[in-house]
């Protein structure tokens, strides 16, 4: 399976970072949203991440020249059918990708690999709503994607030997390692690390420790570059929150239990960087916390 043209579902937090790599990587990109003002904003995000990596002298000037030349945007998702290699990385709800696949599959020619970046979704049940489940395969990045080394893959029940080698040579094409997780609920990466936050926001909850005191906490006694608080506040409460529940109804383990105190942030709108208030206040010149 030769993948050359790679199409994009998405063109928010994970989908330009996604975009960007495989630019860099030289495939052909054809980068998709509902909104024009979504893709004009990952575009400026894209050209200024890349002038970036030219200033720390990562890649040079013809290299992000040219990684801008391969990307494309459409609103018509029907246009992303002749790609060799489509990636899905929509809101975290399932019946959103769903409704994504159901309308894409008719365009896709027979060879197209269909891939979803959901962080904990099952990848089975998604590939059983489309009519390539052999071709189907959970392709999950790590944020910041220009940044992080690790992509999971996963395979469903029915996904076949040559779709998951085709990926496996797109991760190392693209100078990233991966990690091959079996089909669960939240995978591997997920499965550890979205407890610890919760756990951190029972903490908080609880009265154990105020969020200044529990990311120091973490940071310092245990050499976490950022505190749970400040990262889930990175990755965006609402999907934090919609993880655990993935984790919570998909094993029926109380431990998967949502904390109170993070529904109820969620509830509020506070989700973190990208609303401006979270566990942090990042309105002011230095964010404050919350509580």
């Amino acid at each position: 399976m030769t993948i050359e043209t790679v199409g994009v579902i998405g063109a928010g937090q994970m989908g330009n970072g996604i975009a960007h790599v495989f630019a860099l990587a030289g495939y052909d990109v054809l980068l998709t949203d509902i909104s024009p003002e979504a893709m004009d904003k990952a575009l400026s995000l894209i050209e200024r991440n890349l002038e970036r990596q030219v200033t720390r002298g990562k890649i040079d000037a013809d290299a992000k020249k040219s990684a801008m030349a391969r990307i494309r945007t459409t609103l018509r998702l029907a246009d992303l059918g002749q790609c060799d290699l489509v990636i899905e990385a929509a809101t975290e709800r399932e019946t959103v990708k769903q409704a994504i696949f159901e309308d894409l599959v008719p365009h896709l020619k027979p060879t197209t690999i269909l891939t979803s970046n959901t962080s904990s979704i099952s990848i089975t049940r998604l590939a059983s709503r489309t009519d390539r489940p052999e071709k189907f395969m959970g392709f999950h990045f790590m944020n910041p994607v220009p940044v992080m080394q690790l992509v999971e893959l996963i395979r469903g029940i029915a996904t076949d030997e040559p779709t998951y080698k085709a990926l496996h040579e797109v991760v190392e094409r693209l100078g990233k390692t991966a990690a091959s997780a079996e089909d669960f609920p939240a995978f591997i990466v997920n499965r550890i690390l979205m407890p610890m936050i919760n756990e951190a926001v029972y903490t908080l909850y609880e009265g154990v420790g105020n969020v200044k005191s529990i990311d120091s906490a973490m940071k310092l006694g245990t050499n976490h570059p950022m505190g749970p608080l400040e990262l889930a506040d990175f990755i965006g409460l609402d999907t934090c929150l919609a993880i655990m529940n993935v984790l919570h109804d998909g094993l029926a383990d109380t431990k998967y239990r949502p904390c109170p105190l993070l529904t109820k942030y969620v509830e509020a709108g506070w989700l973190g960087r990208k609303t401006g208030r979270g566990f942090y206040d990042y309105r002011g010149e230095t964010p404050v916390p919350t509580r």
